[in-house]
């Protein structure tokens, strides 16, 4: 019969649309929520019957309905039916189908619903089930991840500045089991970092990520071809996960998500709205402790928890996590430059010399800087200050290297000794700072260069000078020492210009001589 039970005052409408209203089985079935095989039976059984329609106005719907039904006292035979809910569970393990299902159900109801109705049913209680579940997922397949539009305030307990709390939201497909966070900002590097957590909350990895289509994660998004982040990609394929973001405007793609928010927003930030949270640290405390009441929260139309799902079902069917976590890495491509140093955040760091000319991508971690060339690591540093230089000797050609092993420089750094200790120092300071000691060779040449013109003293005053302005060029060294050098060769004050018929200072400067006295001679 029907998946509730075909009532008694049922049976009277089903006659009275198939004789009066003229209608189909299978529409009467849609208007009753019943299988037009329920229809057609209860159709048949009047007809034969014998009896006309309409029936006399005096029989009752049990008369009508025992007339039908004679061997279950006018009642139709109600078979029994399983659990639905366990039904629809069943229904979304791989390989798992209705059929099946039905074959087992009939194993232990040799009587029970034939296969039309069995499905018929099934169908009837899915349109019952909440939107997000409509969807079937396969354990481990799937996860979904967003941010939620409100925010939680955390307070600074240093300063009392309170920065708006990004909720970030991750949501596994089959179990819903949920992982909630707050992030300062909803940048790359947070939103790789909430889902590294989140695969360490689930205990693995899914097989398939979809997030939205933010810009921290997705460079081009078209119709039919997404261009994710260098630096996203990057954490794609530690996990051996694929990332599948969702449509533009298309909430649908990521309903368990959108659900995920809204429970984030309903069981965690409104149990918080009346506390005042000092610093990060309290608020990760207090979120994982409502995180894990919201996971252990029953569901309403199916059995257990998503808890009870993701530990029964889901956690064994997740990939194992790697044995390292991703570390968030900023990656970009770059052009090796002739003297094979990549430049990444104003440091440089150097690269095989066989690379110069041609494409890179350098990834930059808070940690290293890594250089790679058709997907191959070329070069690992550690980071350095923007400004400085890592240079690696096997990088270098092997002329580069035989100077780098020392002579030259020794020679250069005895020069240096002869002329002073702050040309010496300035010498050292610039090999210091160079990527390569090429780089200074000609300079430090070109200072040598001026002590026959200027000697030596004037040259160590203008190094002592360049140590203090913080080593600056050679150009303005040079010039130091041609002013100093002009300024020694000028005339003495008082000197410049002297000739016969020029009266000089002291003809202006000179006390007048007093007028001779009255009766003088």
């Amino acid at each position: 019969m029907t998946k509730r039970g075909l009532r008694m005052q049922q049976i009277r409408e089903i006659l009275r649309l198939h004789y009066e209203g003229g209608r189909s089985a299978r529409e009467i079935a849609r208007a009753y929520g019943v299988s037009h095989t329920t229809v057609g039976d209860v159709v048949g059984r009047f007809e034969r019957t014998g009896q006309s329609w309409p029936v006399p106005a005096d029989q009752t719907d049990t008369a009508l309905a025992r007339l039908l039904y004679p061997g279950n006292l006018g009642r139709p035979r109600v078979r029994p039916e399983p659990d639905w809910a366990t039904i629809h569970q069943e229904l979304a393990r791989k390989g798992v189908t209705l059929q099946l299902l039905w074959a087992e159900y009939r194993e232990v109801h040799p009587t029970g619903l034939g296969y039309a109705q069995f499905c018929e049913k099934y169908r009837a209680f899915h349109r019952t089930v909440d939107y997000v579940m409509r969807k079937v997922y396969q354990p481990g397949e799937y996860c979904f991840v967003d941010y939620a539009g409100p925010t939680l305030p955390v307070v600074d307990p240093g300063t009392g500045e309170v920065q708006p709390g990004q909720i970030f939201v991750a949501v596994l497909g089959y179990s819903r089991y949920t992982y909630v966070a707050v992030h300062p900002q909803q940048t790359t590097a947070w939103w790789i970092r909430g889902q590294v957590d989140a695969f360490a909350y689930f205990g693995g990895v899914p097989r398939i990520v979809v997030p939205d289509n933010p810009k921290p994660l997705v460079t081009r998004a078209e119709r039919f071809d997404v261009t994710l982040n260098r630096t996203y990609q990057a954490f794609g394929e530690h996990y051996g996960v694929a990332i599948i973001p969702a449509r533009v405007r298309a909430p649908k793609d990521k309903a368990p998500a959108e659900a995920g928010v809204l429970l984030a927003e309903r069981w965690i930030l409104a149990r918080l709205r009346h506390e005042r949270l000092l610093g990060w640290d309290a608020v990760h405390t207090r979120v994982a402790t409502l995180l894990e009441v919201l996971n252990a929260r029953p569901f309403q139309k199916l059995p257990g928890s998503r808890q009870s799902l993701w530990r029964d079902h889901e956690r064994t069917a997740l990939t194992p996590l790697p044995p390292t976590a991703f570390v968030d890495q900023r990656g970009r491509a770059a052009k090796v430059p002739p003297d094979y140093h990549v430049e990444a955040e104003h440091a440089y760091y150097s690269v095989p010399y066989t690379l110069v000319g041609q494409a890179v991508e350098v990834r930059i971690t808070a940690a290293t800087v890594e250089v790679f060339h058709d997907r191959q690591r070329v070069a690992s540093h550690p980071r350095r200050p923007a400004g400085h230089h890592a240079t690696v000797v096997a990088h270098m050609p092997p002329a580069h290297q035989a100077v780098q092993r020392g002579g030259d420089l020794d020679a250069l750094q005895r020069r240096a000794d002869a002329v002073g200790p702050h040309t010496a120092a300035l010498f050292a300071a610039w090999l210091a700072q160079a990527r390569v000691p090429q780089q200074i060779f000609r300079r430090c040449q070109g200072v040598l260069g001026l002590v026959p013109r200027f000697g030596a003293g004037i040259v160590e005053q203008a190094a002592a000078r360049a140590l203090r302005a913080g080593s600056p060029s050679y150009g303005a060294l040079a010039a130091f020492c041609q002013a100093e050098a002009a300024a020694a060769d000028a005339p003495a004050a008082g000197t410049a210009g002297a000739h016969a018929n020029v009266r000089g200072r002291s003809y202006y400067t000179a006390t007048p001589e007093a007028p001779p006295a009255e009766g003088s001679s």
